[in-house]
């Protein structure tokens, strides 16, 4: 059973970021970015105040840069050349002056410096210089999204903790669907189900698995505050709801696997759907089925949400939409590329994507499924497998 990406593999995605440093004459090159920085060194760790930075040299070294509290952690998980690390921030001797050092010395001094980001941020109070600051270049050179653009196109080890993921997934919302009875708390119900299905997982995966990335439980099914007449708010928030009779519920579940995610979402009915649910529930699995029948390689993103909105407009309900069709997923719920009208990335086989279109009612409610799909070369391959049909859905 594969729980996580193997050395190996990190290090190849090392060799490819190289390549296309020197294919664009870069030299060197400094990231921030700590979805990219786990990418590329396997090193999962928890952004705070303290800079955290990942750096390559002109001689292809790679380089963890860490808080003290961060290097005997980074040393056993990261797969680099060198970890280099300072006392604390702000300190005496502010952390970047220590970044400073490690750049000279790993001779970035004069050179060609890629950036994802001049200098490190972060919301919990930081203060510091930019990098620009730091080193004299012979140039800075933007790397921004460069690592999002390889994260896109997953390997066949992203694609089965996807898959490992998926699983879990499943079974959380199976476990979410069972308690959503009517006169029953949205929130206990979630807790409940998440945490039934956190304990299994734990259980058949043993020690060696590893979340990294979560939300308090290492699997979700929740509402999400969808629940009835909020079900029309597509982003709602959590909150304490009773479900009633009839209502609209919008849930999702997801669980995390070596930072690893899917996406599975499902509109359902307690105790019963009147005919004006209905209409709008096969409406949305008809946008679906317009967009599994239009994704394959070799096309544009936008065409999939251009087919979509054409279906809508021919049935008369784009004034019920509210977002685009989808969106790809791995180590974030949300990445690039989107199923959009303005976006011109073209689909590669390997690329894992979600399909959410959805179509929300003022009063009754939303009606949104989203599944995990791979691109193919001849179309798509469907990662979920959860019932779609209302029948199904019922609770």
């Amino acid at each position: 059973m594969l729980l996580a990406i193997p050395t190996a593999e990190i290090r190849q995605r090392q060799a490819a970021f190289l390549a296309r440093l020197e294919k664009n004459g870069v030299e060197g090159a400094v990231l921030f970015s700590v979805t990219d920085i786990f990418y590329l060194t396997g090193f999962h760790f928890h952004p705070t105040e303290r800079p955290i930075g990942l750096f390559f040299a002109p001689n292809g070294k790679s380089h963890l840069f860490v808080p003290a509290l961060e290097h005997e952690h980074a040393e056993k998980y990261a797969a680099v050349d060198g970890v280099h690390s300072y006392p604390e921030y702000p300190g005496l001797r502010h952390p970047m002056e220590y970044l400073k050092d490690a750049l000279i010395a790993a001779d970035l001094q004069g050179k060609t410096i890629g950036l994802d980001a001049d200098g490190y941020g972060s919301p919990m109070g930081y203060r510091g210089p930019r990098v620009s600051e730091l080193v004299d270049a012979k140039a800075f050179v933007s790397l921004r999204g460069w690592v999002e653009e390889a994260r896109a196109v997953k390997s066949a080890n992203e694609l089965e903790l996807i898959k490992e993921s998926l699983r879990w997934s499943h079974l959380a919302h199976r476990l979410l669907q069972k308690y959503s009875k009517a006169g029953s708390n949205a929130m206990e119900i979630e807790g409940r189900a998440s945490h039934e299905a956190s304990m299994m997982m734990l259980e058949a995966l043993g020690p060696d698995y590893k979340p990294y990335g979560g939300y308090g439980h290492n699997v979700i099914a929740v509402f999400r505050g969808q629940v009835g007449p909020m079900s029309a708010i597509p982003h709602a928030v959590t909150q304490s709801i009773t479900l009633g009779h009839g209502d609209t519920l919008v849930t999702g579940a997801d669980a995390a696997v070596w930072g690893y995610h899917s996406e599975l979402e499902r509109t359902m009915f307690v105790g019963e759907a009147t005919k004006e649910q209905e209409k709008y529930f096969q409406l949305m699995l008809g946008a679906q089925e317009t967009a599994f029948a239009t994704i394959r390689a070799g096309i544009p993103a936008k065409r999939v949400e251009e087919e979509v909105q054409r279906y809508f407009r021919d049935n008369g309900v784009t004034h019920l939409t509210r977002h685009h069709t989808g969106h790809a997923l791995g180590l974030m719920n949300h990445e690039a590329p989107f199923f959009d009208l303005g976006e011109e990335t073209i689909l590669q086989a390997g690329m894992v994507m979600s399909v959410e279109p959805g179509i929300y009612v003022n009063g009754l409610g939303g009606f949104r499924h989203a599944e995990t799909i791979v691109v193919t070369g001849a179309g798509m391959e469907m990662l979920t497998y959860y019932p779609r049909d209302l029948e199904s859905l019922i609770c």
